[in-house]
């Protein structure tokens, strides 16, 4: 709790709107400020109104016209749901939808979306063997969908997926949503190469 006091601190004095986070993990926790201090006379209040100002970087970006154009990008990518992201915060459709504004991309839907790459914080440090059969697991249904990369929201997951498809010998390039959309921006094909 001490740390959650020191980022509702730091927020307060810099008196920001909007807190924006591209860790669905850390997203879902921030989000959740307000009930984790509920019962601290000094921050109840104060991490209610933190909380209702943090959002995930998809929603931000659903929410707003793009400015800068989209390049083409032709690529097939799987989106794969962070357990954080789809579950904890409720946000599904936003991330798909910041996606659909780059031309020439083909999104993919995961079979078993709603199950865990095995990431789940720190669940592959504490649960490693089990962790490991969900990683697989996901990794067999990404390369069911014959993406040529991985695109999601949180990096745990990030690095569970790319440890999953490296096990199965079939590496992929694995990226943040937002480094695709840079990367569209940019007009630069680095998405296709990155692993």
């Amino acid at each position: 709790m001490v740390f959650a006091r020191r980022t509702i601190d730091v927020f307060e004095a810099a008196d920001v709107e909007t807190v924006v986070i591209n860790a669905a993990g850390c997203g879902s926790t921030m989000k959740e400020y307000g009930h984790l201090l509920r019962d601290d006379p000094n921050y109840a209040a104060r991490a209610k109104v933190f909380a209702a100002k943090c959002r995930d970087v998809s929603e931000v970006l659903a929410g707003v016209e793009p400015r800068a154009p989209r390049h083409p990008l032709k690529l097939r990518v799987a989106y794969h749901d962070a357990c954080h992201l789809q579950h904890a915060q409720r946000v599904k459709l936003q991330p798909r939808s910041c996606l659909a504004m780059i031309p020439g991309l083909e999104v993919l839907e995961v079979p078993e979306s709603a199950i865990c790459c095995g990431s789940a914080g720190i669940y592959n440090l504490v649960e490693p063997e089990a962790a490991e059969e969900l990683g697989d697991r996901k990794a067999e249904n990404i390369l069911k969908t014959g993406a040529e990369a991985i695109v999601s929201s949180n990096p745990g997951c990030l690095l569970q997926i790319r440890a999953g498809l490296e096990r199965a010998g079939r590496p992929l390039p694995v990226l943040h949503m937002v480094e695709l959309i840079d990367a569209s921006i940019r007009g630069h094909p680095l998405a296709a190469s990155r692993t």
